[in-house]
């Protein structure tokens, strides 16, 4: 039995990620990720709850639900939906129809995959697109305000949305950088529709906080183009930001898992000694993947708990 069978068996379990895409199981609980560890041996990553946990399919969707908390996700094909712009709509007019009708309704966290997120230019690059369909298939869920996100490019052959989410039946508390421009209220030069997220989010049920995809970004622009030290020094500056802002102790510790996107898999030793020398013992999973924008080489994520 492998660690991934035995995670499953568990009652408590949630979902289970492997980043890496190799644990191919008939479980809705189980999402092989798009994106390639840059760790060895691959880790998996689990989230499990202090309640039995109930499963299944609806259309596209897979989830799962437990003690007051769901996992939703979906995967879709671009080819077969006409592109970036048109499978985000549909993936989130799924996920809204989805989440919209349970208990647990309060999305808090959003994680995005796509394929060549920076190919395009101008107004048609992916990631614009993407985010005018993400726009049109949330419609006015997210009138009250937007939940933590990331979206990241991934290398696979198959160009596969994958989507997937937290939400609770307990509202979270947005967190905003005073560092940085909202995200929703970027000006136009990053496209017709800005980026719909909040930096992060925090979540009382579990005393801590949901930290979006943070990178090298002073106020709406990017800082330090192609400087991979200098972006890693300013990420560092918001993520001690934000846990200002959401009135948290600085720093992170063994019990705060991370995710650092690096762009160039040549980087991968770099980014990971500079981050065991800032970040002594704080766990961080490496993975290569491509940053919303162009210039900038590495993004960060993850939990800090109180």
């Amino acid at each position: 039995m492998t660690d991934a069978d035995a995670a499953l068996g568990e009652a408590g379990t949630l979902a289970l990620f492997d980043f890496g895409g190799h644990a191919l199981r008939d479980d809705p609980r189980c999402l092989p990720v798009a994106l390639e560890s840059l760790d060895a041996p691959v880790p998996l990553e689990i989230w499990q709850v202090d309640a039995p946990v109930t499963c299944g399919v609806a259309g596209e969707l897979r989830w799962s639900a437990g003690g007051g908390w769901l996992f939703a996700a979906i995967e879709l094909d671009e080819r077969d939906h006409g592109g970036p712009q048109a499978t985000a709509t549909r993936a989130y007019e799924q996920l809204r129809a989805f989440v919209g009708q349970r208990a647990e309704r309060h999305v808090l966290r959003i994680w995005n995959y796509m394929a060549a997120i920076n190919q395009g230019d101008g107004d048609a690059e992916r990631y614009k697109q993407f985010c005018i369909g993400r726009a049109a298939g949330m419609g006015d869920f997210f009138a009250e305000g937007f939940p933590a996100a990331t979206a990241i490019g991934h290398h696979g052959d198959v160009p596969r949305l994958q989507v997937y989410l937290l939400a609770s039946d307990q509202s979270g508390v947005r967190v905003e950088n005073p560092r940085q421009v909202s995200a929703w209220r970027y000006p136009r030069q990053y496209g017709s529709t800005p980026p719909s997220f909040a930096r992060a989010m925090s979540l009382p049920a579990l005393d801590a906080l949901a930290i979006s995809g943070t990178a090298a970004v002073v106020g709406h622009a990017s800082a330090h183009h192609d400087d991979l030290d200098a972006q890693l020094e300013e990420t560092l500056v918001n993520l001690e930001a934000l846990l200002a802002s959401a009135d948290m102790s600085a720093g992170f510790d063994t019990q705060s898992p991370l995710k650092a996107y690096v762009r160039h898999s040549a980087d991968a030793a770099r980014v990971r000694d500079f981050l065991q020398q800032r970040l002594p013992g704080v766990p961080v999973l490496l993975l290569h993947g491509d940053i919303c924008r162009g210039e900038l080489l590495v993004e960060i994520d993850g939990w800090r708990y109180a």
